[in-house]
Order: structure tokens, then sequence, then C-alpha cells
């Protein structure tokens, strides 16, 4: 008999164990389950299961179901809930157990809120149990405006994190699903926003294999993600979510996936309209069921009958992509009522419980990266003068990204800083400029105090109404992407204005979640922080950094170029010229970097394997000892990287290889091992292939990708080689 035990902590927040029958029996009990419902439909009722809106089957105890649920940092769209940072902070913080628990936290709150729904038989979009999140693409250019919904450029720290959040959100039951998790848009998807229902990507397969498919393939053969949602764009002639490539010779083929996949929304149709490959809506369905797709976003669907009476596919072929979709909702419990599911009764007081706070706290904090200081921060809280500047310092919506949850106790950054001053500080706030647009009123008190002040702090930088999705940013004339990576010059001139005949000392925080152009701003600040979207605690965050209750460890998960001008054509899906891999100048902060308010010191790096015998079979292994070089506590986050034969032509310049967070006390030094899977040294060849070079590699153990700009900013490192003969 299988024991469940529901826990209820302090919080009112819940674990659970369970413990039970062989999960392969289940798992057959299961699928025969499956094919015993499929086989009592009709082929009407069979296709109404394969779109997002599925219709009830009352006779076989199937309710009305909405697979189109969304939770990239929070529940999403569905009413009150705890709302963690954006993606790209989360990809700022290098914390995969941190991000686990942030998966936890959703799902739980999820499960509370399906059961309330149900009980109102709430069946709309939005309030199911499969969640179309993680977004494990690849940020290869600043311009996209989707990027912030990703972990950022690198592909192992991506699948690293990405993997991470899938655990967190399924659970670890042997059969059972706490949540669906599902990973997108697979694959070769990330922008221009404006093209993606036509685009067609033609990657080398050394890129397809080196950077845009190692997420994926680490959700699915670590992370067991259940499903895998197709992209709009065309890869190699074919519809993303209409590739037999993709979809089954490597998801299913080569990597083992057993869970459904799924397409984009409206991207089925997009075979027929935008990339021209179907003549008909019958051979647009056709095309993605006969190459692996189960469930459709949309309702091209529709047409799947008359493609069978064409002879475009079979009935047998719409059961067999059926399969996986019905064991989906049986994993979850919710076909019928099935008592041995462990999430059956989880309390609506887990909504926004402390518990899940403290989680989101934790998280606005580790994501800020501290840019620049010159010696400014942390501040005194009996400080004499402080002006705050900038729309972004009352308004939350600075702080939600996109795919966001509401909740009921946001916090904005104004008062984040105000619970932190001495009531004896004179403090002011004004809005100083508009976001996007120029001030029309030419007198501006703002602007005159300001200067004045002892500290000023101004809030610059993006919001969801100028980057995101397609339909989604409304100041945004490039569909949600960005012409380029300035500001508007609304914000700039007043900081240039700010900075005229100032005797105060300026302190920018700029939100938004991609890159922007920094060299000026650098220039006309004192301090400069990247605060990203940090979500709901992210005002008591950034009040307890900078007034030193906290300590900055953020880490850019993106190269910071100088600007876009030379960068590759934002069209180009080649990697040559992108990223911390290729990019070899034109780099203002490197992947990996951010301040602390402290210095660490990398020495004595050793490589502890027999290096004359190494064959690269076995984990290389090494040490570096860290020296906190001040009297703060400070978590560092220690990066290895190597560089293999012919880096930068035949392979990447770097490639992060292994991190790890680590708590220094003042002063402290540590010694720190990593254990390198010997993987991680083969390199990706030209026919996607992975080799171990013959020749000499350098590992460095750093506080960023190693490089010229790196070693300019005065980030410590040490490496040592290894010849492999």
């Amino acid at each position: 008999m299988r024991i469940r035990s529901i826990l209820l902590g302090f919080a009112l927040c819940v674990t659970v164990s369970t413990f039970g029958q062989n999960s392969s029996m289940k798992e057959q009990q299961m699928l025969q389950k499956a094919k015993d419902l499929i086989s009592k439909m009709t082929l009407q009722e069979k296709v109404s299961q394969m779109m997002n809106e599925a219709a009830g089957i009352e006779r076989l105890g199937i309710k009305p179901y909405d697979w189109w649920s969304e939770a990239l940092h929070g529940v999403a769209r569905n009413g009150r809930a705890t709302m963690f940072p954006e993606p790209i902070g989360l990809g700022a913080t290098f914390d995969p157990e941190l991000i686990h628990e942030i998966g936890e936290a959703i799902s739980w709150e999820a499960r509370a809120k399906y059961i309330a729904s149900q009980r109102i038989q709430n069946y709309n979009r939005y309030a199911g149990l499969t969640f179309w999140s993680p977004n494990v693409n690849i940020f290869r250019d600043p311009r996209w405006g989707r990027g912030m919904e990703t972990y950022g450029e690198d592909p192992f720290l991506t699948g690293t994190l990405g993997t991470a959040f899938v655990k967190g959100l399924q659970g670890d039951d042997p059969f059972y699903l706490r949540v669906g998790a599902c990973g997108k848009h697979y694959a070769v998807h990330s922008g221009p926003e404006g093209d993606r229902h036509s685009f067609d990507a033609y990657p080398s397969k050394r890129d397809l294999y080196e950077t845009y498919l190692p997420a994926f393939k680490m959700l699915v053969q670590e992370g067991k993600v259940e499903s895998i949602m197709g992209a709009y764009n065309r890869v190699y002639g074919e519809s993303a979510s209409g590739s037999k490539l993709l979809l089954t010779d490597i998801l299913r083929n080569e990597w083992g996936f057993k869970g459904h996949v799924l397409s984009d929304c409206g991207a089925v149709t997009d075979i027929l309209n935008g990339h021209h490959i179907a003549k008909t809506a019958a051979e647009a369905a056709a095309i993605s069921v006969k190459s692996g797709l189960s469930l459709e976003c949309g309702s091209t669907f529709h047409a799947l009958p008359e493609a069978v009476k064409q002879g475009l596919l079979t009935e047998a072929e719409i059961d067999a992509a059926l399969v996986p979709l019905m064991m989906t909702r049986l994993k979850l419990g919710i076909i019928g009522t099935d008592p041995e599911c462990p999430y059956n009764e989880v309390p609506e007081s887990v909504v926004g419980c402390q518990k899940h706070i403290d989680i989101a706290y934790k998280a606005a904090v580790e994501s800020m990266v501290l840019l620049k200081n010159d010696n400014v921060l942390p501040l005194k809280k009996d400080m004499k003068e402080l002006y705050v500047i900038g729309p972004a310092a009352t308004d939350v919506f600075y702080q939600m990204g996109n795919y966001y949850g509401v909740t009921d106790r946001a916090s904005t950054y104004l008062q984040g800083i105000i619970s932190k001053i001495s009531n004896g500080t004179t403090t002011n706030y004004r809005q100083g400029f508009l976001q996007t647009t120029g001030n029309v009123n030419p007198f501006d008190w703002g602007l005159g105090e300001a200067r004045g002040t002892e500290y000023a702090i101004v809030f610059v930088g993006n919001s969801g109404n100028t980057e995101g999705e397609e339909g989604d940013a409304i100041s945004s004339p490039e569909k949600g992407d960005r012409a380029d990576i300035k500001l508007p010059e609304s914000q700039m001139d007043y900081l240039r204005q700010l900075g005229k005949n100032r005797k105060n000392k300026v302190i920018t925080i700029v939100t938004g979640g991609s890159p922007v152009e920094m060299q000026e701003i650098v220039e006309l600040s004192d301090v400069v922080i990247m605060a990203w979207y940090p979500g709901q605690e992210g005002g008591w965050a950034l009040g307890d950094l900078l007034f030193g209750d906290a300590n900055f460890s953020g880490r850019l998960p993106m190269t910071f170029p100088k600007s876009v001008t030379a960068l590759p054509d934002y069209k180009d899906y080649s990697m040559q010229g992108r990223t911390y891999k290729y990019m070899k100048d034109n780099i203002m902060f490197p992947f990996g970097y951010g301040l602390t308010y402290g210095k660490v010191l990398y020495q004595n790096v050793s490589i502890l394997n027999d290096i004359k015998k190494y064959k690269g079979k076995e984990p290389l292994e090494l040490q570096v000892e860290l020296k906190n070089d001040s009297d703060k506590e400070i978590t560092e986050i220690a990066q290895v990287y190597v560089s293999a034969p012919d880096a930068g032509i035949t392979s990447p310049i770097e490639s992060l290889i292994a991190f790890k967070r680590v708590s220094l006390r003042p002063n402290e030094a540590q010694v720190v091992r990593f254990s390198i899977a010997p993987e991680k040294l083969q390199m990706v060849q030209e026919d996607g292939s992975l080799k171990l070079l013959k020749g000499n590699y350098r590992i460095t153990v750093a506080g960023a990708a190693p490089g010229n700009r790196t070693t300019e900013l005065g980030v410590s490192s040490c490496s040592s080689e290894i010849r492999i003969k």
C-alpha cells in the first residue's frame, strides 16, 4: 500500500515523500490504461485531445483541460502567486540549488491553485498543471526581446539551471508528477521576433550540437522533462514543430525522450501560412504528427480527420501520438479520481507562504550584479541627504519582466531604500524623466536638487514595455526586440545633465532583461548595478545590498558588448563573433563578471591527475585556493574554463565546464576542488560529433570568463595546463 505524507511546516509550506510499488510496473499499468482509453475514443474525440483546449469526454472520466499554463518564474497569468526573479536574473545567481527550490515552490503553489480551480470548475487556460517552462534557448544576441526568459548565453549554465528547475517542478516521485515541465523552444530559436513565423535557420552542425542543443539534451536525459515545445522557425528547411530530424531522429531516437511534444502557439499554422511547406491545413497537421508532434497549441489539428480521410496519415499514427499525452495526464493524476496520486491535497495556504517569500528574497539578492563601485557602497544609513530618481523606483512593473504572476506583497525599490535610511536623513523622490520620451516641461526641480544632494540613486533601463515577446512590448518598434542596446535618450540625457557640475555621488541602477550599452553610464556614475527584473522581493533585496545588510554575489550570465555595431548580423545564426566563446573584442563586461564588497584572489591551481598519463577517460581532478582579501564575508562564484587546442578556430576560445558558489569568511583562504567529467574536454567537430583533440589544454579557474577585458577589470584567475597525446 502506498504511504503518503503531506507535512506542513512552520510556514505552511509543503514537502512530500512517497514510497510504493515498483515504478516500472506502475508505468506499464498506466500505459495500458492510456491505450485502453484511446481505444474507446472516436477519431473526433482523439483529435479533440490533441489541441491545447482539450474537450471533456464525460463517459471516460476525462474533464475539459487546457494544456497551456506558464511558470517561468512563478505561476503566471493565473492570479496571486509568489513572483520570483525573471530567468535571466536567476541565471546570474549561478545557483542550481536555489533554482531547484524555486521550481519546488512554484509546483506546490500550482497544485494548490489547480485544486482550487477544479473546485469551482475553472477549466480555463493557465489553470492547469502542464507548465510551458523553462525557456532554455541560448541568448546569442542582446537585441532579442525574449532573452530575459532564458538563463543566458552559455549552454552548460543554461542546461544546469534548467535541469534543476525541471526537477524542482516535477518532484521526485517515481511515477507521479507534481506538475509537468516543458523545455522550449526547440530548437535554434532566439529571434528576430518579427521573422519567427517564417525564418529558416541553417546553423553548422558544430553550432547545432555545441550551442543550440546541449541544454535541451540535459533537460531530457538528466531532468527527465515531461514535454518539449517545438519552435516557430524552420531548421534546415523543416518547421521545428514538424521536423523529423529534431523531433524523431534527435529527440526520441538519439536522446531517448519519452514524454510528449507540443508546438508553439500557431506554429502548425505557420507550416501552411508562414513557411509555405504545406498547401492545406490537413497537410500541415499531418506533417507535424508524422514528425513526432502530439499536441498543438492552436486549432489546425481540427483538420486531422480530413488528413486521415485523404490518406496523409493513419488513425494508428494518431493513436501513437495520443499515448504520451494520456500518460502525462495519468502521471499528474488528473484522469478520473486517482487516490494514489500523492499531490491530491495541497492547502491554499501554500500560495505566497513565508517560505516562498524567503526564497524569492534570496533569489533577488543573489541575482543583482554590481558592475562598478568607486568606494561608495555600502551606503551609510545616517547619510545627510538622498535623492531617488526614475519611474522604476516606484513602479513594480519594472520588477516583473514577462510571463509574470501577480502578488499581494510586491516591494518597490523606493520602499526598500527608505526602509534603510535614518529618520534624520533628508530624502526626496521624483520621476525625473519619462521612460522613452523626452520631458516637455523645461523646468525640472528634480534635476537641480539632485545635483546638490549628497547621494543620488538613479533608476534607468528597460521594462516589459520596451523589450519582450512579439506583441507584448508595446513601446518596441521591433515587435519586442531592440534595434540596438542603447538606452532611450530621455534617460541618458538626464544622466548627462545630472553629471554637470555635480558634487554628489551617483548610484545608477539599471533595470531590464538584457545587456545595455554601458560605457557612458559607467563614466557618468560612481556605482552601477544591474538589477534585472528581480520579482516581488526586489525592493527589499536592493535596499539590503545598497546599505550592506547583504553582499553582492550575482554574476553576468552573458557578455555585455560595448555596442551592437561590431556584432554579427542579428539574423545570422553562426556563433562566430558571439558570446564569450567566440568574442575577442567589443566586450564591456565579460560573461561571469560581478563585484562584491571585497576581493577574492585565485592562486595555486593544480591538476591532481597524473598529467603525463592522462588520456581523458576519467574525471579531471583539480583544486584551487581562494583567498578572501577583505574583512567582509563573501560568496564567490568560482568558474572553471577550458581552452582546447585550436581555440577560437575549431573550438571555442573558452568554455565553461564547472562552477561553484563558495562562501568565504573575512580573510579566509579555502581550497576548492572540482571533478570535471572527461566528456567536458571533448570538442564538437564540424559534423556534430564529439572528439578529444590531441594537444595542450589550458584550465583556468577565475571570477569571470578569461580574456583581455577580464584582465583589464582586475578579475583574479589562475591557470594550469595538461597535454593530451
